[in-house]
């Protein structure tokens, strides 16, 4: 049965594709994603925005600011994603 992923979380790993340096495969990787499957994501993603009368949705940010702030926030989510892990695996190793 396939794996069922909300549109919160798909729109987070398509913004981690577009907003950062890194590669679908790194981020599918990261996310525990399929790389084809995120791929996808992003095209859709892509084909919704260049559609001619197309309208932003109401979710997304406006200014600059607003993108500056998600952007700091996700950087920051995964500094303390990693964190958590580091700290799991030096506790398990401290035993």
């Amino acid at each position: 049965m396939p794996k069922r992923y909300t549109q919160q979380f798909k729109d987070e790993a398509v913004r981690l594709v577009l907003d950062g340096p890194r590669p679908i495969v790194q981020v599918a990787r990261e996310l525990g994603v399929n790389d084809t499957t995120l791929g996808n994501w992003v095209a859709q993603h892509r084909r919704s925005v260049t559609k001619p009368g197309s309208t932003p949705r109401g979710d997304e940010p406006v200014t600059a600011r607003e993108r500056e702030l998600e952007r700091e926030v996700r950087k920051l989510r995964e500094e303390n994603a990693f964190l958590v892990k580091a700290s799991a695996f030096f506790a398990r190793n401290h035993r």
